[in-house]
């Protein structure tokens, strides 16, 4: 009986220390995850077990895709206060500032460069009754898990005629992604910045600066997908197996579905500064991308994403 009353007081304790840590961590959300608010739970679950200790962390920095993370608090979080909250997908915030970063010298390359989408949309050619064709802007809703940010992109930082040019050459430069539109459909596309030069109106990063450029939009799918039927570009059968009559002809039809191909788009990317810490070289504001959706290997025609979000780099040397 002793044993069974340990055990229910030490849960008690137990129950009594989440529950403070919950409440420190809503609080916290009010204004955002910070050095302090962490600190705040930490004193709360001071003593508490290691599972109430993640649960506290947990509830701290589960913010909404709205609120800023400050590249500070962003670092200072380790693998197991990520773990599960959405934060892995959410790029850190730049304080607006008026600084102002030169390159040259050491300072000609970037990296964590990191672009979050918060908006989508699938750009459609619509026939009126008049027969008149317009582009009608359809909202999507996101289907994939928040594994969709494009991070860790690194590439050259130079002037060219005078004008900055950012010039992409390796990271997680895609991710396969979909949205919904509110008819139903699913479109899925690759949304990457691979091979991204983006040209500058201005010779410094500084508030204010715009830069832009083509990407290229590499297939949706690789050379050894296999589509239901089997059928595929370098592996898988010429047709599908379940229709032998065709192969003495008639399946024109099916030509493309027949007939995969690695198909390689364009797409392009327009990136607006609109904060600069020239103390720590990170820079960063907002964009709007747009590229051609997945084609199912050459069998429908691609439509057009927009994109638009936040994003963020930096320039190494400067805090060095």
């Amino acid at each position: 009986i002793a044993r069974v009353l340990v055990r229910a007081l030490e849960m008690l304790v137990r129950f009594v220390c989440l529950s403070l840590a919950l409440l420190a961590g809503a609080d916290a959300l009010k204004t955002g995850p910070s050095r302090s608010a962490f600190g705040s739970v930490a004193r709360a679950v001071e003593g508490a077990a290691p599972a109430a200790v993640a649960a506290a962390f947990a509830a701290t920095v589960a913010t909404d895709s709205a609120q800023a993370l400050s590249k500070d608090t962003y670092n200072s979080l380790t693998y197991d206060q990520i773990k599960g909250t959405g934060l892995a997908n959410k790029c850190p915030d730049v304080t607006p500032a008026t600084g102002n970063i030169n390159l040259g010298g050491k300072l000609n390359k970037f990296d964590e460069l990191c672009l979050e989408p918060k908006e989508f949309f699938v750009l459609e050619e619509v026939t009126d009754k008049k027969g008149a064709t317009k582009t009608e802007v359809i909202p999507g809703k996101m289907m994939t898990r928040q594994t969709y940010t494009l991070t860790v992109i690194e590439g050259d930082a130079v002037t060219e005629g005078g004008k900055v040019v950012l010039k992409e050459k390796d990271g997680i430069d895609y991710a396969p992604t979909t949205v919904q539109t509110p008819g139903g459909e699913r479109v899925p596309f690759l949304f990457t910045v691979k091979n991204l030069v983006a040209k500058g109106t201005e010779g410094s990063i500084k508030p204010g600066l715009k830069l832009a450029g083509d990407v290229t939009v590499p297939s949706y799918r690789t050379g050894l997908f296999l589509d239901p039927k089997g059928r595929g570009t370098t592996t898988g059968y010429d047709q599908a197996v379940a229709l032998p009559a065709l192969q003495a002809g008639g399946d024109e039809g099916l030509f493309k579905e027949n007939n995969k191909v690695f198909e390689v788009l364009g797409g392009s990317t327009e990136l607006t500064v609109t904060g600069v810490d020239a103390s720590t070289g990170d820079f960063g504001g907002t964009f709007v991308h747009k590229q051609a959706s997945d084609t199912d290997m050459g069998s429908k025609e691609p439509k057009t994403i927009l994109l638009k979000g936040s994003w963020t780099a930096h320039i190494p040397g400067i805090d060095e």
